[in-house]
């Protein structure tokens, strides 16, 4: 297949960008002028400069293309002006499925997150993971970027009520190689091995391999069905972060840290460093939207992935370790 992917310098995208081309699809890559080329290292992939702002460039960028790809998003969960991000999320989600549409591409693989999928309910004193069914509104989307992608999905919901060949993957907390930036949950690990983690907050995540992530992008243009959502997530990969930790002491040999630090030390904290960042202008170590987000444990059901796609399901031990042993081999580690 020829395959368009947005984002493909980005993490997840720099691995869907490998695994096409391990299945010997031919990729054209959207890449903005400057973008980081570390994680598509040691692969052949056509390069398509631009960005998500321009639909006519897309459209003809995209002529000839079996499959899309729009993995591409802007992710911060601090900045002096929301706006970009909301252009880059929302109209830019709108402008590639138009534009893939109008291209002729028969699967459209748009890259949601768990962000917009309800959050997990305690039941008696144990979390019920959720899955693509649990009941979520637009008031719980509690920062701009949880707000922005929730838009955007609702763009690619609407898109393929109106007949576009649409599907939606909400990738969980993706880790392993080619986290070239890195991402938050890969900066976690990073600053694990730096020995810059004292402590740790009562939250958690669903752990999955990138590769998997990857790999479920083409399951859903090959399998999915239009219009539905997938959670790619490991239904093993509900840790809390102190289950994690522990985790990565025993492949490592780095010591976890032992201090959980209270929910109002790190809100407080949090506050006091974007005040500081008010005027400094630079973004502050631990944002709110970060320690907000991190109140809740981020558990979720991969189960529909793994029945109608065929989801891989790597040990998310070994996506740690994984993600550690490239963190390692590319300098990651001081």
């Amino acid at each position: 297949m020829n395959c368009f992917v947005t984002g493909a310098s980005g993490f997840i995208g720099a691995n869907l960008v490998h695994e096409l081309v391990a299945r010997k699809h031919h990729v054209l890559a959207l890449l903005r002028p400057g973008s980081d080329p570390r994680g598509l290292r040691e692969v052949e992939f056509e390069r398509v400069e631009g960005d998500v702002s321009d639909k006519a460039k897309l459209k003809e960028a995209m002529y000839g293309c079996d499959w899309c790809f729009h993995v591409a998003a802007s992710y911060h969960l601090w900045l002096r002006d929301y706006r970009p991000m909301y252009a880059a999320n929302v109209q830019g989600t709108q402008n590639v499925i138009e534009a893939a549409g109008a291209a002729g591409c028969s699967r459209i693989v748009y890259t949601s997150t768990v962000g917009c999928i309800g959050l997990p309910k305690p039941i008696d004193g144990h979390i019920n993971p959720s899955d693509e069914s649990t009941p979520v509104r637009e008031e719980q989307m509690t920062n701009h970027y949880k707000r922005s992608k929730w838009q955007a999905e609702q763009v690619a919901i609407k898109l393929a009520r109106d007949g576009m060949p649409v599907i939606i993957v909400n990738p969980t907390a993706p880790v392993g190689p080619r986290d070239a930036k890195p991402t938050p949950t890969g900066k976690v690990i990073v600053d694990f091995l730096n020995l810059q983690m004292p402590a740790y907050l009562d939250t958690g995540l669903n752990w999955v391999h990138v590769r998997d992530v990857a790999v479920g992008h083409i399951l859903a243009a090959e399998k999915g069905c239009v219009g539905e959502r997938y959670i790619l997530g490991n239904a093993q990969g509900n840790w809390t972060m102190k289950e994690a930790f522990a985790v990565l002491e025993k492949i490592t040999g780095v010591r976890a840290p032992k201090w959980q630090i209270p929910y109002w030390v790190a809100l407080g904290a949090a506050y006091a460093d974007e005040a500081i960042s008010l005027v400094t202008r630079q973004p502050p170590k631990a944002p709110l939207a970060g320690v907000r987000m991190a109140k809740y444990k981020m558990f979720f059901n991969p189960a529909k992935a793994i029945r109608e796609l065929g989801l891989p399901q790597t040990p998310p031990k070994r996506a740690l370790a994984d993600a550690a042993e490239w963190f390692r081999q590319n300098g990651y580690v001081k």
